[in-house]
């Protein structure tokens, strides 16, 4: 799977893509989302089961479909980036960021020396094992995509400064943890809430950055628009297969005969 050249120019020109989250570590509900027509899927090993086990298969489902692979990694830990670019992941999401210098060692960690410290090794899939390396190793910082959330109130007032770090290609609002850590459990389309999405999407357009974030009700889906988020995710694979079962099952009740029926 070659690493695409233009996706990532694609986000920083603030094109509306759209993607959702992966958190059930399937890959077969991952080939789906692939499949189902997003832009890109966020395969999700912070809160997802997802494990170094599973991460592999997914990729290659993905592998097969139009969407552009991200996987969240766990924590902003060096070790973690290189594993799941090695795999083949095309961008990396990094929870928690909440100061420039978080972001910049995300970025650093995410490029070749001497442009960062990402360990270098020929024979990883996403050089094509080697096939593709020189390629790879040139244009690889000019190609993956760095999304940064954007989860706390500090980092809603760093925000201007992580926006700036060459290379936060995304910030990426976290809206339940954003919510919670501000006191506003959910309360997306409180002021408040409103109020930092907007210093946020600011703060991307006056450094020539995308802003991200998740939305679990297609109702959202327009407030983002209008307030200038163009790298939007919309609900999950996990939520989505616990909605249709739940309706499923409430259908089925429904029509279950009553006591003069049996």
């Amino acid at each position: 799977m070659k690493l695409p050249s233009d996706f990532r120019q694609r986000v920083l020109a603030r094109e509306w893509l759209c993607g959702t989250f992966l958190n059930l570590g399937s890959p077969v509900t991952t080939e789906i989302a692939g499949l189902a027509g997003f832009d890109w899927v966020l395969i999700d090993h912070e809160h997802g089961p997802g494990g170094e086990d599973t991460l592999l298969h997914q990729l290659h489902a993905i592998g097969s479909t139009p969407a552009f692979p991200v996987v969240r990694v766990a924590a902003n830990e060096a070790p973690r980036f290189k594993r799941v670019l090695d795999q083949g992941a095309f961008g990396v999401m990094v929870p928690y960021v909440n100061s420039a210098a978080e972001a910049q060692a995300a970025v650093n960690a995410m490029r070749y020396p001497p442009r960062g410290i990402r360990g270098v090794a020929k024979f990883n899939r996403g050089a094509a094992y080697g096939n593709d390396f020189d390629e790879y190793f040139a244009h690889a910082h000019e190609r993956i995509l760095a999304v940064i959330q954007i989860e706390t109130p500090a980092a809603v007032a760093a925000v201007d400064d992580i926006a700036a770090v060459d290379g936060a290609d995304v910030v990426f609002v976290g809206p339940t943890d954003l919510s919670y850590n501000m006191g506003i459990p959910n309360q997306l389309q409180s002021d408040a809430f409103k109020d930092a999405m907007r210093r946020v999407c600011a703060a991307a357009r006056r450094h020539g950055k995308a802003a991200g974030i998740l939305v679990h009700s297609p109702e959202l889906v327009p407030m983002c628009r209008e307030l200038g988020y163009t790298f939007v995710a919309l609900g999950s694979d996990g939520g989505g297969v616990r909605a249709a079962l739940l309706s499923y099952a409430a259908a089925l009740r429904q029509g279950a005969p009553g006591p003069a029926g049996r």
